[in-house]
């Protein structure tokens, strides 16, 4: 449920960002009542023809991420009717209700430009969307599923139409599976692939499964404190973990510095999104690869982060 939020100023461990945009209520502290969080809605505001069967999947829980400063996140389920799973699904817009089958293209997820109610106004350009969940599967293998889009001054729909991809600047997509009944943080970068250049919203939707009607009745995501990063655009950023991560173009090395011991693995993806290289978490290695900006994927006790490297 949409409600007028002031955009609050955040000061982030890796740079300090002043004035650029925030999603509103992402920290999942704000509830009108226990339905939807203010500033997100499901499926009890929903709209087409079935919108009045709409059960309800989302209330608000007191399992927080760990070193919450919070009370609450947001809990999205699936349900089974008559062997039909309807996805736990939580938006910045509106979601369609068009068709009893999941997978039908009149059931979609859309930002209402118009309405404030139903739509996120965003400028700026994030580098990254972070977010921490708990993802508890009931004894499935599926995966659940964040995209972010930054998209033009149109009612962008996901899944998209033909028209909608047309009014596509950025997108960040996960895919994650079980978090094993712990708390995980996500970072997933923006790829500015366009084909449009300049947004004006952010349309960011989180499901119990990537597949439409997928998964099994009960699936269950726990979503809190969901942040956009903006970078400096410097070869290094540090992680709230204190992880450091850059570049040795002299050496041609990938380097790991931190305060603390270093424990864990990385993975290194092109700005096409491509895996490149991965390995264990170590002072360098080698890092002979042409010149641009790639994304290091870092996973510390159960924490992951993102970082984002240029290679001269």
């Amino acid at each position: 449920m949409k409600k007028l939020l002031l955009i609050t100023v955040l000061t982030f461990s890796s740079v300090a960002v002043f004035g650029q945009g925030q999603i509103g209520n992402g920290d999942m502290e704000a509830w009108a009542n226990n339905d939807e969080p203010d500033n997100w809605n499901s499926f009890l505001t929903g709209s087409g023809q079935w919108s009045g069967f709409a059960s309800d999947q989302c209330d608000a829980s007191t399992d927080v991420r760990p070193g919450s400063a919070g009370t609450s996140s947001c809990r999205i389920w699936s349900e089974s009717t008559f062997g039909i799973v309807a996805n736990g699904n939580v938006t910045l817009g509106r979601i369609n209700m068009g068709s009893t089958t999941p997978s039908s293209p009149d059931n979609y997820n859309y930002s209402v430009t118009a309405d404030p109610e139903f739509s996120e106004a965003l400028t700026d350009t994030p580098d990254s969307i972070v977010f921490w969940a708990k993802f508890t599967p009931n004894g499935g293998n599926g995966n659940a599923r964040m995209k972010a889009t930054l998209h033009t001054n149109y009612d962008y729909r996901d899944p998209e139409d033909a028209a909608s991809s047309n009014e596509v600047v950025a997108q960040a997509v996960l895919n994650y599976p079980s978090t094993g009944g712990n708390w995980m943080r996500f970072s997933v970068p923006f790829n500015y692939s366009g084909p449009a250049t300049v947004n004006e919203f952010i349309l960011v939707t989180f499901t119990t499964n990537e597949t439409p009607g997928g998964g099994d009745a009960n699936d269950e995501v726990l979503i809190d404190d969901v942040e956009l990063i903006y970078n400096s655009g410097s070869v290094s950023s540090v992680d709230l973990n204190d992880l450091q991560v850059y570049v040795s173009n002299e050496a041609n090395t990938l380097n790991f510095s931190s305060s603390q011991p270093i424990f864990g693995s990385y993975e290194v993806y092109d700005i096409s999104g491509a895996l490149i290289m991965e390995g264990t978490i170590n002072g360098n290695v080698s890092f002979d690869v042409p010149t641009g900006i790639y994304f290091v994927k870092t996973v510390r006790e159960g924490v992951m982060s993102e970082h984002k490297v240029f290679k001269k």
